[in-house]
């Protein structure tokens, strides 16, 4: 009777899955449902997680958020444009995750089954609502590193690491640090000094790193102009090369020249300071005349005239303008005067005895106008000029 029944079983197991596939595709044993799944209520919506490795993840698998489940894997295929995964998962309609949400792929447990980790994003702020038909891509998805790459990773260290070579390290650490003691506290030392040196500068650091900054995007705006001036620069460049001769001759000449000029002034440095000091009196006495030596220059251009007198020359004549005092009383004064006074051979102005009423001029004064010098009348012994004392230049 149980042999039967078992036979009777599998008849209708058989016969059910024929209905099946006549009646649409037949997805295998991935499209039944499990027992014990989430559920996913009246109104669930579907995104799409985009993988470069799905492992072993199989349809019907769990969905969880904060590691409770809450939808489950539906399909899961090839996108051969770029040779990833696309996976699609049903979450419920309750369940609210932002739209930058990110996408994991964990496993439960050591050997445990592989599932999706639906988690808001950790490196930036949540915005919107993940909602049906939205897409995860690759950028904000990650897998956990399976059991058998750790193991092969570790079994790579183990053997063809340097594991092996860890006693010769050693035993090489040990000859080169033995006996360097002193020295490698001393270099300890300066290590710590240097990065507090580098700590307590950190602000001056931080602005040359800002102030390369700056220049490095200023560069980079000028980068058009850089590149004109560097392709300019190679004509110039062979020019001077084609010059080179040229350069170095003259540059050898320069210093033929230093040296011919350096020996010049060697010789010639006596006979210049004696030069110099020889100067010195003369150069004295042109200080002390001050303005004296410029207003001589107004009457010797213009000789025998001041310049004041070359505005009323017109042509080849000039006017003259006197006044005569013929008052008697001071006629015979005069006379008289000019009996008892001395002659001064340079004249009057000159540097010399003053006639009486007139200052006699100081050492280096030069008054203006100067006067031509008095010819003595006939018959007279030089001692005045009749004309002289007529005018009145005998006080």
């Amino acid at each position: 009777m149980a042999i039967r029944r078992l036979r009777a079983l599998g008849v209708a197991v058989l016969t059910a899955g024929l209905v099946a596939g006549c009646g649409g595709e037949f997805g295998g044993l991935y499209g039944m449902p499990l027992p014990g799944g989430a559920d996913l209520g009246d109104r669930p919506y579907r995104v799409t997680v985009h993988f470069t490795d799905v492992l072993d993840l199989v349809p019907q698998a769990a969905i969880k958020v904060n590691d409770v489940s809450v939808g489950k894997v539906e399909r899961i295929e090839l996108v051969t444009d770029n040779w990833h995964a696309e996976v699609t998962v049903a979450v419920p309609g309750d369940v609210e995750l932002p739209a930058n949400a990110e996408a994991r792929l964990r496993q439960s447990s050591l050997l445990g089954e592989k599932f999706v980790e639906l988690a808001p994003p950790k490196r930036e702020q949540p915005t919107g609502r993940l909602a049906d038909g939205d897409v995860v891509p690759l950028q904000r998805t990650n897998r956990n590193p399976e059991v058998e790459e750790v193991l092969g990773a570790l079994s790579l260290v183990l053997n063809g690491g340097g594991i092996a070579q860890l006693q010769t390290i050693t035993r090489e650490l040990n000859a080169a640090l033995s006996g360097n003691e002193p020295q490698l506290r001393e270099l300890l030392d300066n290590l710590n000094k240097l990065v507090s040196t580098l700590d307590g500068h950190k602000g001056e650091i931080t602005r040359a790193l800002d102030g390369l900054n700056r220049l490095s995007a200023t560069l980079d705006r000028q980068r058009d102009r850089i590149s004109g001036v560097v392709k300019d620069l190679g004509p110039g460049l062979e020019v001077l090369a084609d010059q080179r001769e040229q350069l170095v001759t003259m540059l050898r000449s320069l210093d033929s020249l230093s040296g011919v000029a350096t020996d010049v002034v060697n010789r010639g440095r006596d006979d210049l300071l004696a030069n110099l000091r020889a100067l010195r009196p003369t150069l004295t006495k042109l200080t002390e005349a001050g303005q004296n030596l410029p207003r001589s220059f107004q009457l010797l251009l213009t000789f025998p005239f001041p310049d004041a007198a070359v505005e009323g020359i017109r042509g080849d004549y000039t006017n003259l303008y006197a006044t005569l005092d013929l008052d008697l009383t001071r006629i015979i004064d005069n006379l008289s005067a000019s009996r008892q006074a001395p002659v001064d051979p340079l004249g009057p102005g000159e540097q010399g005895t003053a006639r009486p009423g007139e200052r006699a001029p100081g050492a280096g004064e030069l008054p203006l106008p100067l006067q031509p010098p008095r010819l003595p009348l006939p018959g007279r012994s030089g001692s005045g000029d009749l004309l002289d004392d007529l005018l009145g230049g005998g006080r």
